[in-house]
């Protein structure tokens, strides 16, 4: 910047001369610079604003799994199984085989 005002300092006499030349560059080129600024600035920002759209898209998928976790099936079969219980306390020394006629079913 202070390239700028000591080069407009050094040829103040042709700035003198054509004012309004000096001023339809200026607006011409700021203008311009501020243009093509803009542009770049406006698609920074929609890439930025489509990744923060994505990301709350993977968010919510990832929560959405999180809720709800898949079950998986039991390896115990539930149905069908019953238990054996004696009605007193073992306090024979026979095989097992030979106790049934004690065992009741519940």
């Amino acid at each position: 910047m202070h390239d700028l005002i000591a080069f407009i300092g050094n040829n103040t006499e042709l700035v003198i001369a054509q004012p309004t030349a000096f001023a339809t560059f200026a607006v011409l080129f700021g203008g311009g610079g501020f243009a093509v600024g803009r542009y770049f600035l406006a698609e920074r920002i929609a890439n930025l604003e489509s990744r923060i759209a994505r990301r709350d898209d993977e968010i919510i998928e990832l929560r959405a799994k999180q809720a709800w976790p898949e079950r998986e099936a039991s390896m115990i079969p539930i149905i069908g199984t019953s238990e054996f219980l004696p009605s007193e306390p073992v306090k024979s020394r026979q095989p097992v085989g030979q106790r049934r006629e004690s065992l009741h079913v519940r």
